[in-house]
Protein backbone atom coordinates (compact mmCIF):
# COMPACT_ATOMS: atom_id res chain seq x y z
CA UNK A 1 0.00 0.00 0.00
CA UNK A 2 1.28 3.36 -0.97
CA UNK A 3 1.43 6.05 2.04
CA UNK A 4 3.07 9.26 2.51
CA UNK A 5 5.44 9.37 5.20
CA UNK A 6 4.63 11.41 8.05
CA UNK A 7 7.11 14.38 8.93
CA UNK A 8 6.75 15.42 12.61
CA UNK A 9 5.14 18.90 12.59
CA UNK A 10 4.69 21.43 15.30
CA UNK A 11 8.60 22.15 16.06
CA UNK A 12 9.07 25.87 16.32
CA UNK A 13 11.13 27.09 13.57
CA UNK A 14 14.46 27.96 13.82
CA UNK A 15 16.94 30.70 12.98
CA UNK A 16 20.73 30.61 10.81
CA UNK A 17 23.05 32.33 9.08
CA UNK A 18 25.40 31.27 6.90
CA UNK A 19 29.42 32.18 5.83
CA UNK A 20 30.02 31.63 2.53
CA UNK A 21 27.50 30.19 -0.33
CA UNK A 22 27.66 33.41 -2.38
CA UNK A 23 26.77 33.43 -5.79
CA UNK A 24 28.49 30.73 -8.08
CA UNK A 25 29.08 28.58 -5.09
CA UNK A 26 28.07 24.90 -4.98
CA UNK A 27 27.60 23.82 -1.57
CA UNK A 28 25.98 26.48 -0.05
CA UNK A 29 22.43 26.14 -2.19
CA UNK A 30 22.75 22.78 -1.21
CA UNK A 31 22.89 23.46 1.99
CA UNK A 32 19.99 26.26 1.54
CA UNK A 33 17.26 23.64 -0.09
CA UNK A 34 18.27 20.69 1.88
CA UNK A 35 17.17 23.49 4.77
CA UNK A 36 14.03 24.40 3.14
CA UNK A 37 13.19 20.90 3.04
CA UNK A 38 11.12 20.49 6.26
CA UNK A 39 11.08 24.16 7.55
CA UNK A 40 12.83 23.53 10.67
CA UNK A 41 15.27 27.01 10.31
CA UNK A 42 14.73 29.90 8.49
CA UNK A 43 18.20 31.88 7.12
CA UNK A 44 18.20 34.99 8.17
CA UNK A 45 21.66 36.26 8.28
CA UNK A 46 24.71 35.96 6.45
CA UNK A 47 28.16 36.95 5.14
CA UNK A 48 28.24 34.75 1.84
CA UNK A 49 31.36 36.07 0.28
CA UNK A 50 34.53 38.06 1.13
CA UNK A 51 33.00 40.83 -1.38
CA UNK A 52 30.27 42.46 0.45
CA UNK A 53 28.88 43.55 -3.10
CA UNK A 54 28.30 39.64 -3.24
CA UNK A 55 27.34 39.26 0.50
CA UNK A 56 24.51 42.14 -0.38
CA UNK A 57 23.31 40.28 -3.63
CA UNK A 58 23.29 37.05 -2.22
CA UNK A 59 21.26 38.71 0.91
CA UNK A 60 18.61 40.03 -1.75
CA UNK A 61 18.46 37.15 -3.40
CA UNK A 62 17.90 35.43 -0.20
CA UNK A 63 15.15 37.90 0.99
CA UNK A 64 17.63 38.51 4.07
CA UNK A 65 17.55 41.93 6.05
CA UNK A 66 20.16 44.45 4.85
CA UNK A 67 21.25 44.57 8.71
CA UNK A 68 22.00 41.46 9.09
CA UNK A 69 24.65 40.82 6.16
CA UNK A 70 27.69 41.11 7.42
CA UNK A 71 31.29 41.54 5.35
CA UNK A 72 33.27 39.31 7.70
CA UNK A 73 32.55 36.29 9.59
CA UNK A 74 34.14 37.57 12.71
CA UNK A 75 31.56 40.81 12.77
CA UNK A 76 28.57 38.37 11.86
CA UNK A 77 29.64 36.47 15.03
CA UNK A 78 30.54 39.02 17.53
CA UNK A 79 27.22 40.75 16.16
CA UNK A 80 24.81 38.17 16.19
CA UNK A 81 25.67 36.65 19.13
CA UNK A 82 25.16 40.23 21.15
CA UNK A 83 21.63 39.92 19.72
CA UNK A 84 18.55 39.25 21.79
CA UNK A 85 17.11 37.85 18.61
CA UNK A 86 20.33 36.12 17.73
CA UNK A 87 20.42 32.86 15.03
CA UNK A 88 20.38 29.74 16.61
CA UNK A 89 23.00 28.59 14.45
CA UNK A 90 25.29 29.00 11.80
CA UNK A 91 25.90 26.91 8.67
CA UNK A 92 29.66 27.07 7.76
CA UNK A 93 30.01 26.50 3.93
CA UNK A 94 33.69 27.97 3.01
CA UNK A 95 36.90 26.14 2.00
CA UNK A 96 38.50 24.35 4.83
CA UNK A 97 41.44 26.36 5.91
CA UNK A 98 38.43 28.52 7.63
CA UNK A 99 36.44 26.36 9.11
CA UNK A 100 38.45 26.22 12.19
CA UNK A 101 38.24 30.09 12.72
CA UNK A 102 34.82 30.52 11.73
CA UNK A 103 33.77 27.83 13.76
CA UNK A 104 35.44 29.17 16.91
CA UNK A 105 34.63 32.95 16.37
CA UNK A 106 30.64 31.79 16.58
CA UNK A 107 31.05 28.93 19.70
CA UNK A 108 33.09 31.95 21.38
CA UNK A 109 29.81 33.94 20.86
CA UNK A 110 27.56 30.98 21.91
CA UNK A 111 26.08 30.03 18.53
CA UNK A 112 25.54 26.51 17.59
CA UNK A 113 27.75 25.42 14.81
CA UNK A 114 26.84 23.23 11.48
CA UNK A 115 29.88 22.72 9.62
CA UNK A 116 30.46 20.71 5.78
CA UNK A 117 33.30 18.39 6.29
CA UNK A 118 36.82 17.99 6.77
CA UNK A 119 35.85 19.48 9.89
CA UNK A 120 39.05 21.04 10.33
CA UNK A 121 42.58 21.26 9.09
CA UNK A 122 44.11 19.15 12.28
CA UNK A 123 43.57 17.06 15.29
CA UNK A 124 44.13 20.05 17.59
CA UNK A 125 41.91 22.36 16.21
CA UNK A 126 39.41 19.71 16.59
CA UNK A 127 40.24 19.22 19.99
CA UNK A 128 40.21 22.79 20.42
CA UNK A 129 36.57 23.29 19.09
CA UNK A 130 35.48 19.92 21.07
CA UNK A 131 36.73 22.34 24.37
CA UNK A 132 34.99 25.08 23.34
CA UNK A 133 31.28 23.48 22.55
CA UNK A 134 31.41 21.27 25.89
CA UNK A 135 32.35 24.59 27.84
CA UNK A 136 29.25 26.33 26.44
CA UNK A 137 27.25 23.40 26.28
CA UNK A 138 26.49 24.05 22.31
CA UNK A 139 25.22 21.45 19.59
CA UNK A 140 27.83 20.94 16.42
CA UNK A 141 26.96 18.87 13.94
CA UNK A 142 29.13 18.02 10.45
CA UNK A 143 27.35 17.61 7.53
CA UNK A 144 28.70 14.18 6.38
CA UNK A 145 25.51 13.76 4.03
CA UNK A 146 25.36 9.81 3.64
CA UNK A 147 24.81 9.24 7.28
CA UNK A 148 21.00 11.00 5.93
CA UNK A 149 20.32 8.04 3.80
CA UNK A 150 17.37 5.75 5.64
CA UNK A 151 19.05 2.41 3.44
CA UNK A 152 22.57 3.69 5.76
CA UNK A 153 20.50 4.01 8.79
CA UNK A 154 19.18 0.46 7.92
CA UNK A 155 22.64 -1.37 7.48
CA UNK A 156 23.77 0.38 10.68
CA UNK A 157 20.44 -1.07 12.75
CA UNK A 158 20.95 -4.41 11.37
CA UNK A 159 24.29 -4.46 11.84
CA UNK A 160 24.12 -3.60 15.36
CA UNK A 161 21.11 -5.96 15.33
CA UNK A 162 23.77 -8.89 14.62
CA UNK A 163 21.74 -9.93 11.51
CA UNK A 164 24.79 -10.23 9.30
CA UNK A 165 26.94 -11.56 12.22
CA UNK A 166 30.22 -10.47 13.53
CA UNK A 167 31.71 -7.79 10.57
CA UNK A 168 35.12 -9.46 9.50
CA UNK A 169 35.94 -7.43 6.61
CA UNK A 170 34.85 -3.81 5.25
CA UNK A 171 35.38 -3.22 1.21
CA UNK A 172 35.09 0.70 0.81
CA UNK A 173 35.74 2.58 -2.55
CA UNK A 174 34.95 6.12 -3.42
CA UNK A 175 35.43 6.79 -7.48
CA UNK A 176 34.94 9.92 -9.58
CA UNK A 177 36.74 11.48 -12.65
CA UNK A 178 36.20 15.24 -12.68
CA UNK A 179 39.98 15.76 -11.56
CA UNK A 180 41.16 13.37 -13.96
CA UNK A 181 42.61 16.52 -15.90
CA UNK A 182 44.44 19.83 -14.32
CA UNK A 183 40.44 21.55 -14.24
CA UNK A 184 42.26 23.49 -11.40
CA UNK A 185 44.33 25.09 -14.62
CA UNK A 186 41.16 26.22 -16.04
CA UNK A 187 39.68 28.47 -13.52
CA UNK A 188 36.96 26.22 -12.23
CA UNK A 189 36.89 26.94 -8.29
CA UNK A 190 35.89 23.78 -7.20
CA UNK A 191 38.89 22.45 -8.17
CA UNK A 192 41.19 25.05 -7.69
CA UNK A 193 40.67 25.80 -4.19
CA UNK A 194 40.74 21.36 -3.26
CA UNK A 195 43.78 20.59 -4.99
CA UNK A 196 45.33 23.79 -3.27
CA UNK A 197 47.45 23.31 -0.21
CA UNK A 198 47.05 26.42 1.35
CA UNK A 199 43.08 26.14 1.62
CA UNK A 200 42.32 22.43 1.28
CA UNK A 201 44.83 21.58 3.28
CA UNK A 202 47.02 18.07 3.90
CA UNK A 203 45.40 16.08 1.33
CA UNK A 204 42.56 16.64 -1.71
CA UNK A 205 41.35 13.20 -2.62
CA UNK A 206 41.41 12.04 0.94
CA UNK A 207 40.07 15.17 2.64
CA UNK A 208 37.78 15.44 -0.13
CA UNK A 209 35.68 12.27 -0.64
CA UNK A 210 38.21 9.87 1.51
CA UNK A 211 36.92 11.48 4.44
CA UNK A 212 33.31 10.70 3.65
CA UNK A 213 34.59 6.52 3.09
CA UNK A 214 36.06 7.12 6.67
CA UNK A 215 32.48 8.38 8.21
CA UNK A 216 29.99 6.53 6.30
CA UNK A 217 31.77 3.12 7.39
CA UNK A 218 31.92 4.04 11.01
CA UNK A 219 28.51 4.83 11.14
CA UNK A 220 27.14 1.96 9.57
CA UNK A 221 29.52 -0.51 11.56
CA UNK A 222 30.60 1.27 14.85
CA UNK A 223 33.99 0.08 13.86
CA UNK A 224 37.20 2.08 14.84
CA UNK A 225 40.21 1.94 12.92
CA UNK A 226 43.57 0.87 14.92
CA UNK A 227 46.06 1.34 12.12
CA UNK A 228 46.15 2.23 8.66
CA UNK A 229 48.44 1.64 6.30
CA UNK A 230 47.53 4.38 2.59
CA UNK A 231 49.40 5.30 -0.51
CA UNK A 232 48.41 8.43 -1.90
CA UNK A 233 48.89 9.06 -5.48
CA UNK A 234 49.18 12.32 -7.23
CA UNK A 235 48.93 11.31 -11.12
CA UNK A 236 47.73 14.76 -13.12
CA UNK A 237 51.13 16.33 -13.23
CA UNK A 238 52.02 19.89 -11.69
CA UNK A 239 49.10 19.19 -8.97
CA UNK A 240 50.19 19.50 -5.47
CA UNK A 241 48.16 16.90 -3.98
CA UNK A 242 46.96 13.42 -3.96
CA UNK A 243 44.10 12.33 -6.59
CA UNK A 244 44.18 8.78 -5.50
CA UNK A 245 44.88 6.95 -3.19
CA UNK A 246 44.72 3.23 -1.99
CA UNK A 247 44.24 2.63 2.17
CA UNK A 248 44.53 -0.73 4.06
CA UNK A 249 43.06 -0.70 7.60
CA UNK A 250 42.82 -3.15 11.03
CA UNK A 251 40.34 -2.00 13.24
CA UNK A 252 40.21 -2.50 16.89
CA UNK A 253 37.59 -5.23 16.60
CA UNK A 254 39.97 -7.30 14.39
CA UNK A 255 38.06 -6.84 11.44
CA UNK A 256 39.74 -5.44 8.14
CA UNK A 257 39.09 -3.13 5.95
CA UNK A 258 40.21 -1.96 2.28
CA UNK A 259 40.01 1.30 0.61
CA UNK A 260 40.32 2.64 -2.82
CA UNK A 261 39.70 6.97 -3.07
CA UNK A 262 39.68 8.15 -6.53
CA UNK A 263 39.21 11.71 -8.26
CA UNK A 264 41.05 10.39 -11.29
CA UNK A 265 38.52 7.43 -12.28
CA UNK A 266 37.10 7.59 -15.53
CA UNK A 267 33.86 6.48 -16.04
CA UNK A 268 32.88 7.39 -12.79
CA UNK A 269 30.50 10.00 -11.30
CA UNK A 270 29.97 9.80 -8.17
CA UNK A 271 30.50 5.99 -6.68
CA UNK A 272 31.14 5.62 -3.06
CA UNK A 273 29.76 1.98 -2.13
CA UNK A 274 30.26 -0.08 0.98
CA UNK A 275 30.72 -3.95 1.13
CA UNK A 276 30.63 -5.38 5.01
CA UNK A 277 31.42 -8.89 5.29
CA UNK A 278 30.15 -10.43 8.31
CA UNK A 279 30.33 -13.78 10.49
CA UNK A 280 26.31 -14.67 9.10
CA UNK A 281 25.92 -12.25 5.71
CA UNK A 282 26.63 -9.56 4.17
CA UNK A 283 25.68 -5.92 3.32
CA UNK A 284 26.51 -3.76 0.49
CA UNK A 285 24.95 -0.07 -0.50
CA UNK A 286 26.03 2.01 -3.38
CA UNK A 287 25.36 5.80 -3.22
CA UNK A 288 24.12 5.76 -6.89
CA UNK A 289 21.47 3.54 -6.13
CA UNK A 290 20.67 4.55 -2.59
CA UNK A 291 16.94 3.55 -2.34
CA UNK A 292 18.35 -0.70 -2.75
CA UNK A 293 20.17 -2.49 0.35
CA UNK A 294 21.47 -5.85 -1.02
CA UNK A 295 21.73 -8.60 1.77
CA UNK A 296 22.91 -11.86 1.52
CA UNK A 297 23.04 -14.51 4.17
CA UNK A 298 24.63 -17.67 4.76
CA UNK A 299 21.94 -19.99 5.76
CA UNK A 300 18.89 -18.83 3.63
CA UNK A 301 18.55 -16.51 -0.04
CA UNK A 302 19.51 -12.68 0.10
CA UNK A 303 17.20 -10.06 -0.82
CA UNK A 304 17.42 -6.61 -1.90
CA UNK A 305 15.12 -4.51 0.27
CA UNK A 306 13.82 -1.27 -1.48
CA UNK A 307 13.38 1.60 0.68
CA UNK A 308 9.44 2.83 0.77
CA UNK A 309 8.55 -0.81 0.06
CA UNK A 310 9.86 -2.89 2.41
CA UNK A 311 9.88 -3.00 5.70
CA UNK A 312 12.99 -1.35 7.54
CA UNK A 313 13.43 -0.88 11.11
CA UNK A 314 12.19 2.31 12.30
CA UNK A 315 15.41 3.70 12.74
CA UNK A 316 15.57 4.03 9.12
CA UNK A 317 11.92 4.11 8.20
CA UNK A 318 11.14 7.39 9.57
CA UNK A 319 13.75 9.26 7.60
CA UNK A 320 11.61 7.51 4.16
CA UNK A 321 9.97 10.24 2.97
CA UNK A 322 7.58 9.39 -0.43
CA UNK A 323 6.78 6.13 -1.57
CA UNK A 324 9.40 3.36 -3.29
CA UNK A 325 10.10 3.42 -6.63
CA UNK A 326 10.34 7.32 -6.36
CA UNK A 327 13.83 8.26 -6.06
CA UNK A 328 15.36 9.84 -2.86
CA UNK A 329 18.84 11.06 -2.99
CA UNK A 330 21.60 13.23 -2.31
CA UNK A 331 19.05 16.43 -1.27
CA UNK A 332 17.07 14.18 0.62
CA UNK A 333 19.61 12.75 2.64
CA UNK A 334 21.09 16.15 3.12
CA UNK A 335 17.46 17.27 4.72
CA UNK A 336 17.81 14.37 6.62
CA UNK A 337 20.62 15.38 8.67
CA UNK A 338 19.46 19.16 9.32
CA UNK A 339 16.29 17.07 10.19
CA UNK A 340 17.62 15.33 13.08
CA UNK A 341 20.35 18.41 14.17
CA UNK A 342 17.40 21.09 14.32
CA UNK A 343 15.04 18.82 16.14
CA UNK A 344 17.72 18.00 18.41
CA UNK A 345 18.32 21.73 19.01
CA UNK A 346 14.84 22.46 19.23
CA UNK A 347 14.71 20.20 21.88
CA UNK A 348 17.57 21.48 23.31
CA UNK A 349 16.12 25.05 23.12
CA UNK A 350 12.90 23.85 25.16
CA UNK A 351 14.69 22.87 28.15
CA UNK A 352 14.46 19.22 27.29
CA UNK A 353 17.36 16.55 27.94
CA UNK A 354 18.53 14.93 24.82
CA UNK A 355 18.81 11.48 24.16
CA UNK A 356 20.76 9.29 22.06
CA UNK A 357 18.78 8.50 19.56
CA UNK A 358 18.19 12.58 19.16
CA UNK A 359 21.53 13.10 18.21
CA UNK A 360 21.50 10.78 14.99
CA UNK A 361 23.57 13.24 13.28
CA UNK A 362 27.23 13.76 12.45
CA UNK A 363 28.73 14.98 15.66
CA UNK A 364 31.99 16.60 16.50
CA UNK A 365 33.27 13.66 17.31
CA UNK A 366 33.13 12.30 14.27
CA UNK A 367 34.41 14.97 12.45
CA UNK A 368 37.36 14.66 14.89
CA UNK A 369 37.80 11.08 13.71
CA UNK A 370 37.56 12.70 10.05
CA UNK A 371 40.77 14.57 10.36
CA UNK A 372 42.48 12.02 12.63
CA UNK A 373 42.23 9.80 9.61
CA UNK A 374 43.14 12.37 6.86
CA UNK A 375 46.32 13.33 9.21
CA UNK A 376 47.64 9.25 9.47
CA UNK A 377 46.67 8.98 5.70
CA UNK A 378 49.30 11.51 4.83
CA UNK A 379 51.54 10.47 7.41
CA UNK A 380 51.41 6.93 6.23
CA UNK A 381 51.95 7.74 3.12
CA UNK A 382 54.98 10.16 3.49
CA UNK A 383 57.01 7.49 5.45
CA UNK A 384 56.51 4.71 2.17
CA UNK A 385 53.01 3.34 3.02
CA UNK A 386 54.26 2.22 6.09
CA UNK A 387 51.56 1.20 9.13
CA UNK A 388 50.63 4.02 11.62
CA UNK A 389 48.28 3.77 14.76
CA UNK A 390 45.44 5.59 15.30
CA UNK A 391 44.15 4.54 18.96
Amino acid sequence: MIEASKIDGGVARLTCGMVGGGAGAFIGEVHRKALAFDRRAVLIAGSFSRSMENTLATGASLRVAKDRLYPTYEEMAKKEGSRADKIDFVVIVTPNNLHFPIAKAFLENNINVVSDKPLVWSSEQADELKRLAKEKGLLFCVTYVYTGYPMVKQARRMIENGDIGEIRFVSAEYTQDWLATPLETTGAKGAAWRTDPKQSGLSNCVGDIGSHVENTVSYMTGLSIKSLCARLDTFVGGRLLDDNASIMVNYGSGAKGLYWTSQIAVGHDNDLRVRIFGTKGAIEWVQENPNYLTVSYLDRPGEILSRGRDKLYPEAAKYSRIPGGHPEGYPEAFANVYRSFCDALSKKKAGEKLAKEDLDFPSLEAGASGVRFIEKCVESSKKGAAWVNLE
